[in-house]
């Protein structure tokens, strides 16, 4: 009876796990639509390593997702080969989560300078009625006025700099380049402090997702061997 009772507290364990396990892939999901959203929605960064990173968070969410409803249902059935399943997708799920961790540190300095890259190259092509919405979005969002400083649209533009430099944003507001009118300061250091700031949350998340996936190797593993020796899990 003990065992039957350590083994049908397995289950319900692993049925928690896996639930706590698909909010975490929602949590990945919605983290790489902001990222996505955020930095790639007001630049078209080309660089495979800066642009593919959202979309990789993104799709690793949906994978967690259906895994871990795969999960629930071998665990409710006590289906031996949904468990096995499960166990193996969640194994193969946590080294390549530990890869990407691996590439992104390795990476980290190709993404910064694709970023910069792409972000001059958006001010030199500003007057593109596409590239003036970009490089206006984010300047807007991040207070910003230029790469380095707001003295950067000087050899682009003859009559100050863009309106959405503005503190206040009103027409032709940018040809008074005063720092009460306009931010001075220029983006790529604020967007590096904003990506510094969240990797520690990002860290965070992927920290506990990988405690998550642990504990539920281990539950799955034990649940795999109680099915598998016959006894009743009810």
């Amino acid at each position: 009876m003990t065992l039957e009772g350590g083994m049908k507290c397995v289950k319900y364990l692993m049925f928690i796990f896996n639930f706590l396990f698909w909010i975490s892939g929602i949590a990945l999901i919605v983290v790489g639509i902001l990222v996505q959203t955020k930095l790639n929605g007001t630049l078209h960064i080309t660089s495979v390593a800066a642009s593919g990173a959202p979309i990789v968070i993104i799709i690793v969410g949906v994978i967690i997702n259906f895994v871990a409803f795969f999960g629930c249902c071998g665990a409710w059935n006590e289906n031996y080969c949904m468990v096995t399943t499960f166990t193996i997708l969640l194994i193969l799920i946590f080294l390549v989560e530990i890869a990407a961790a691996i590439a992104g540190y390795v990476f980290k300095d190709q993404i910064r300078d694709a970023f910069e890259k792409t972000f001059n190259q958006t001010m030199a092509n500003y007057n593109q009625s596409t590239n003036a919405a970009n490089i206006d979005n984010l300047q807007r969002q991040f207070k910003c006025c230029g790469a380095a400083n707001y003295t950067d649209w000087f050899p682009k533009m003859s009559n100050g700099v863009p309106d959405s430099c503005c503190r206040n944003v009103t027409p032709n507001c940018g040809r008074n380049t005063s720092a009460d009118v306009i931010y001075q300061g220029g983006c790529l250091e604020l967007i590096k402090e904003w990506l510094k700031d969240n990797i520690v949350i990002v860290a965070g998340v992927a920290l506990g997702i990988a405690i998550f996936q642990i504990l539920g190797i281990i539950f799955a593993c034990v649940l795999m061997k109680g099915i598998k020796s016959g006894y009743e899990v009810m």
